[in-house]
């Protein structure tokens, strides 16, 4: 399989990313309530990382690496925006401290991490042992897009009740007694001369529940810009990584982006058409293919109307409360 990924440019991407979490757990490490103020600079500094990184590749590589990368980051920042809206779901649902939540987001980040790593090996032997791959992940995309549409149309969330509810959560408390209270950042203490798990731990396993259903979705999403494992690897670190901190600047903005999903399935949808049509053009030259440019121009018209319409939607069923509350006066 072609890939720019090098062995140094393997270990060097890793080792940079090492350093980056270790950062992010040290900058957690004392529970304090995020202003706005530090959510914007880790933010735009997690924004710049990408955007050098496609110059570097630009220049380094060619045009057309650069373009790869660039609508996969795209990709994946949407999606992760989504993950974004359910972790909100399952902070809330489990009473997180604030202070304590960007702790719950950065390991939330960290199992992603892995959990795609796997993924995306698992992708890269599936499309070496043959292009009927495509067709396999042309069909989870097809299967994530028709879930999210439903749950989009039907307004069924990972909420509170859900999140208690998973099989995992579950099982953790029977295997362990929980603390009525949450203990700063620990997940485990000694209570009556026995181990003990923090309601920290508990969130922390749901989040990890539900990054299992996220790399289901994303990675052959991804696969579907390039089939470089390294270039779907960086895209997924580089979309992850400035995810606690965009949280905290997209927190209330979330809750007003009502059609956010509905654009996420086109989005799912379109790249499963693509990877149909790729897997028929090896077969069938005639058949066409969809060029990234086109690829990339479309998830951004798309992203862009969802957001227009949501944005929009928001500020019609605010206008009767208004209209109300100044009938009142």
């Amino acid at each position: 399989m072609e890939t720019i990924g090098s062995p140094w440019l393997w270990g060097l991407s890793i080792g940079i990313l090492l350093v980056l979490l270790v950062t992010d757990f040290a900058v957690t490490r004392r529970p304090h309530e995020v202003s706005m103020r530090e959510a914007v600079g880790w933010s735009v500094f997690y924004l710049a990382l990408p955007v050098l990184f496609g110059a570097w590749l630009w220049l380094a590589f060619s045009g057309d690496q650069a373009m790869e990368f660039v609508t996969g980051f795209v990709v994946e920042k949407s999606l992760s925006v989504d993950n974004l809206f359910v972790f909100m779901l399952l902070l809330a649902a489990f009473a997180v401290p604030a202070e304590v939540q960007q702790r719950v987001l950065l390991y939330g980040i960290v199992g992603a991490l892995v959990l795609r790593g796997i993924f995306i090996a698992a992708g890269a032997a599936l499309l070496q042992a043959g292009t009927w791959a495509f067709l396999v992940f042309g069909a989870v995309l097809f299967a994530s897009a028709i879930k999210i549409l439903h749950q989009a149309v039907t307004g069924r969330e990972l909420g509170g009740d859900d999140a208690s509810n998973l099989r995992s959560v579950r099982l953790l408390r029977k295997l362990m007694p929980v603390t009525d209270d949450y203990r700063g950042t620990r997940l485990t203490v000694r209570e009556h001369g026995k181990r003990a798990l923090t309601p920290l731990t508990v969130v922390v396993v749901a989040v990890f529940a539900t990054d299992v259903v996220f790399a289901v979705d994303s990675v052959p999403a991804v696969y579907g810009i390039t089939e470089d494992p390294y270039l779907v690897f960086i895209t997924n670190a580089f979309a992850l990584l400035g995810l606690r901190a965009l949280y905290f600047v997209l927190h209330t903005v979330l809750a007003k982006l009502a059609h956010l999903n509905h654009g996420l399935a086109l989005i799912l949808a379109f790249i499963g058409v693509k990877l149909v049509l790729h897997w028929a053009h090896g077969i069938w030259p005639q058949v066409p293919e969809i060029p990234t440019p086109i690829s990339l121009a479309t998830i951004v018209g798309i992203l862009a109307v969802v957001t227009v319409t949501s944005l929009r939607a928001h500020r019609r069923h605010q206008q009767p409360t208004q209209s109300g509350v100044d009938h009142a006066r």
